[in-house]
């Protein structure tokens, strides 16, 4: 079987009707002629709308092209083909998002990291305030009169002592 007869059985099997053949009309096979590389002029019969169409889609389809978007196939979602053609198409998107979430993960790692270290610092300023309390307590009860006299009575060699007299107020005029 040769090649022709192949294609005309498919164009039989696939439209259903005997595809109309091409007479050759006139050939070239005189010696006279100039040019002997010449092949035989063939002249080609009107075509049905059918076949046409048949040798159209056939010339637009290829191997290479995408399947339609509607028909997934499982194994197409498996293999990665859906998630790629997905990625491929909204690469800027994704690229958008993840800055977006990185930049927002960061933020929100140093405001906890400020949090930490407030935290820390109001202890150490509780911690300071109660030490600066008992300070000013011990301060003020080394201070009071009675624990002054107590020293001085038990450091006999000062010269400080207490005295008999109440003390004086002293006016001053007022210009």
């Amino acid at each position: 079987m040769k090649k022709d007869d192949h294609n005309e059985v498919e164009m039989i099997i696939e439209t259903g009707a005997e595809p109309e053949r091409m007479e050759p009309v006139a050939s070239v096979d005189d010696e006279t002629s100039a040019d002997k590389t010449e092949k035989p002029v063939r002249v080609e019969k009107p075509v049905s709308d059918s076949a046409v169409a048949l040798k159209r889609i056939r010339e637009s389809a290829s191997e290479d092209d995408d399947a339609p978007v509607g028909s997934l196939s499982l194994k197409q979602i498996v293999g990665g083909d859906y998630l790629f053609a997905l990625v491929r198409h909204h690469i800027l998107l994704i690229l958008f998002i993840v800055f977006f979430l990185v930049f927002y993960i960061g933020v929100r790692y140093q405001c906890e990291q400020d949090v930490i270290e407030i935290d820390q610092l109001k202890k150490q300023l509780i911690d300071a305030k109660y030490k600066a309390l008992a300070s000013s307590s011990n301060l003020t009860e080394l201070c009071r009169q009675s624990n002054v006299l107590k020293v001085l009575r038990e450091n006999q060699d000062t010269l400080l002592q207490l005295s008999d007299q109440p003390p004086y107020i002293i006016e001053v005029p007022e210009d």
